[in-house]
């Protein structure tokens, strides 16, 4: 049903149900409607046309990445060669998207092409990925890494006003 319309377009009470989402997504419907005042099946169905819209896309967990092995945090300037192989961004795109070392990836403006965020248990272990991994991706013509040295702040929620 995805329509186009607009956050300006979303009223308080839609507001409210993303901005409390994105704060807990385990909330449960019935929870949600309490906090917002509304009984379950308005809530729901609001909650439905939101996802319906794609103003929600998914909901997922938000791991500890120390906890879970990944001490390392990097991000990875690739330089691209287009002039060779005008298939070689597909290819590269469709690639990184199968690593799940790389956490984003973003095509950019300025020196490099594409901008990765990757995570690895140590340096070593990086330094395998680098070789293995994207060395070896199609395209690629230099890799240039600045690892982070201390996380002041890592958040994946959308301001919602």
């Amino acid at each position: 049903m995805k329509n186009n319309r607009l956050y300006s377009e979303l009223d308080t009470t839609d507001r409210q149900i993303l901005s409390r989402l994105q704060e807990d997504g385990s909330v449960s419907t019935a929870q949600l409607a309490d906090a917002l005042s509304l009984s379950v099946t308005p809530c729901w169905r609001r909650l439905r046309k939101l996802e319906d819209e794609g103003f929600i896309t998914g909901f997922q967990a938000n791991l500890d990445r120390r906890r879970m092995g990944f001490g390392l945090l990097g991000f990875v300037q690739i330089d691209f060669d287009i002039h060779t192989d005008h298939d070689a961004p597909a290819q590269f795109e469709l690639a990184i998207q199968q690593c799940p070392e790389v956490l984003s990836c973003h095509k950019v403006t300025g020196q490099a092409d594409y901008m990765l965020m990757v995570v690895s248990e140590d340096l070593d272990a990086y330094g395998v990925f680098v070789d293995t991994v994207l060395k070896m991706l199609p395209g690629v013509t230099g890799i240039h890494s600045t690892l982070s040295l201390k996380e002041v702040k890592a958040s994946s929620r959308v301001p919602v006003r």
